[in-house]
């Protein structure tokens, strides 16, 4: 029988300020892996972009977390449901940075950020958490954001929307997974396979349409992303610990304040009105959405 581990008791209060700010840190870290993955697509193709993010990322992470330094870190309760969520984690950074080359930074991280929503709306059939009326109009009122974003029917919509689109399921499926692998498996655990897996899957791939990089400079942006990576989800793995997730999830959204900021010094990139319609859209309605599960968390407190 998998033995689980019971849920931490909520964090102090006082400790807040500092979880936020691993949280603001966290998401400029992963800024710098989607922006080094567009500057890089168009060098070295999307397959070999994904396999340097995933080698780079696992070499730093060794370093920081291995069996030596963390005990049981290969052990897990769960190795299929660990193998399942890395391939999901895989095809979604394969899908995003695919999506990346024909659209905006903001554009793509916008509709990433539907990803909430979704895991709001599957929760019923898989968790049996069933939304209720009010949640299921602010997961409406977000995927009308998102068309709003992509315009179907319009010339201003681009097939690689769909790339984008299918990078956030399987993000959205992820984050349904997170619950009971928190509690058989440490943070520790999934991450080192979660990295792991992504470089052995793509190795036998990335062979065939291998290209070294020719400059020192690409080799710096390959070196960038990967400790993007690497540092990003290890400073939401501490921010988690100081503060719970409805407290942290609304500062994710800061991240498309750099992404803005990064595609337009970096590509030229100016969001159009639509895109930033949109993502206000579907940033009000996760962030009601996470008001709403605050309510619910107090109505079940004892009295």
């Amino acid at each position: 029988m998998t033995e689980t581990r019971p849920f931490p008791a909520a964090p102090p209060v006082e400790h807040r300020p500092k979880a936020i700010a691993l949280v603001c840190l966290a998401v400029i870290f992963f800024t710098v892996i989607d922006t080094g993955a567009k500057w890089l697509n168009p060098r070295l193709g999307v397959l070999e972009t994904t396999f340097l993010r995933y080698a780079s990322g696992a070499f730093w992470m060794v370093i920081a977390i291995n069996p030596w330094r963390v005990p049981n870190l290969l052990k897990s309760d769960r190795p299929f449901l660990q193998f399942l969520r890395g391939a999901l984690l895989l095809g979604s950074t394969t899908l995003n940075f695919l999506a990346i080359q024909h659209l905006q930074l903001a554009q793509a991280v916008s509709i990433m950020f539907l990803a909430p929503l979704l895991v709001s709306l599957l929760a019923g059939p898989i968790l049996g958490e069933w939304a209720g009326p009010r949640r299921l109009a602010a997961i409406a009122v977000g995927f009308c954001g998102v068309l709003v974003m992509t315009r179907p029917g319009t010339g201003a919509f681009h097939p690689a929307m769909f790339y984008s689109l299918g990078a956030m399921c399987c993000y959205a499926t992820i984050l349904l997974m997170t619950r009971p692998l928190s509690r058989s498996d440490s943070p520790q655990t999934t991450l080192f396979y979660s990295s792991l897996l992504g470089v052995f899957v793509i190795l036998p791939l990335v062979v065939s349409v291998w290209k070294t990089p020719e400059t020192a400079f690409e080799w710096l942006v390959i070196a960038s992303v990967g400790i993007g990576g690497s540092l990003g989800h290890w400073l939401l793995i501490q921010a988690q610990q100081f503060a719970s997730a409805p407290v942290l999830a609304p500062f994710l959204y800061t991240q498309i304040i750099w992404m803005s900021l990064s595609g337009y010094l970096i590509f030229g990139e100016v969001p159009d009105r639509w895109t930033l319609v949109g993502s206000c859209i579907v940033i009000a309605s996760g962030l009601y959405m996470l008001h709403r599960e605050r309510i619910r968390a107090i109505e079940r407190l004892p009295a």
